[in-house]
């Protein structure tokens, strides 16, 4: 079998920055088998699966090691195929996928995805997160996705260089970290998610939709300008609207071609 294959950098404007992303156009999803193969084949954070259903999309994403129920990167990625290469006349695109129905609509600078909120409650620090990050946070939050780890300072959040398979231990697949930032930035975080195949994510949209809504209520506002900190960097807007979080990025095409599996 054969199909189109794209690779785009997302959460960015410049070609090898942001968080690459694959997407697999295909007319019917096949095995899970076949999708781990060419997520680890690709060997990106996520690869996208897409397949044409009526007039929106069925999106399912895959690391190296496993399938995710949410993909900002690749949903962002996935959109721009859409809008830009399959269908370039449309301005929305629905996706269907795990987490339910993702609307993403065309702007002026790029996209925005519309994605359910992933709010967390607080938490004793434990030590267990505490010598997987190396230092002790501030304040810890968990969800059934991730933990949440706060810090006073942007700085030590970047220069954070956690034990990568004690984190891979926590009964959370991810680890988000974040701090308020400065220079124009309202929120700087990291994410990491060894367990899941990618020790260390560029760009983590699904990230955001937890950073939000902790955020907001704090900096006193629901839109937040946000810088993820990793080596290749990538930038974003969230804006908080009930139990929905925006999220508007841009995203760069590198690659076009065909896959045979």
């Amino acid at each position: 079998m054969r199909a189109r294959l794209f690779q785009l950098d997302s959460f960015t404007t410049r070609r090898f920055r942001g968080n690459p992303a694959a997407v697999a156009l295909l007319d019917e999803f096949p095995s899970e088998a076949v999708m781990l193969a060419i997520a680890a084949e690709n060997n990106l954070a996520e690869t996208a699966f897409l397949v044409p259903g009526g007039a929106d999309y069925r999106l399912r994403w895959f690391t190296p090691a496993v399938e995710v129920p949410l993909c900002g990167h690749a949903t962002l990625a996935s959109a721009a195929v859409v809008l830009e290469r399959l269908e370039p006349g449309r301005e929305r695109v629905v996706f269907h996928s795990a987490s339910g129905p993702l609307p993403v609509v065309r702007t002026t600078t790029g996209y925005r995805m519309d994605f359910p909120s992933r709010p967390s409650r607080r938490i004793e620090v434990t030590d267990a997160l505490s010598i997987a990050l190396g230092v002790v946070p501030s304040e810890a939050h968990v969800n059934p996705f991730n933990y949440l780890a706060v810090f006073d300072d942007e700085a030590i959040v970047r220069r954070l260089a956690p034990d990568m398979s004690r984190v891979a231990q926590l009964d959370r697949p991810g680890l988000i970290v974040t701090a308020a930032g400065r220079g124009g930035w309202d929120i700087v975080s990291r994410y990491f998610a060894p367990a899941k195949g990618v020790p260390e994510d560029p760009v983590t949209g699904g990230a955001h939709c937890s950073l939000a809504p902790y955020w907001a209520p704090r900096l006193g506002k629901t839109e937040l300008r946000a810088y993820q900190a990793s080596a290749r960097g990538g930038e974003l807007v969230c804006r908080l609207a009930g139990d929905r979080v925006e999220l508007d990025g841009a995203c760069v095409f590198y690659l076009e071609g065909e896959i045979e599996f």
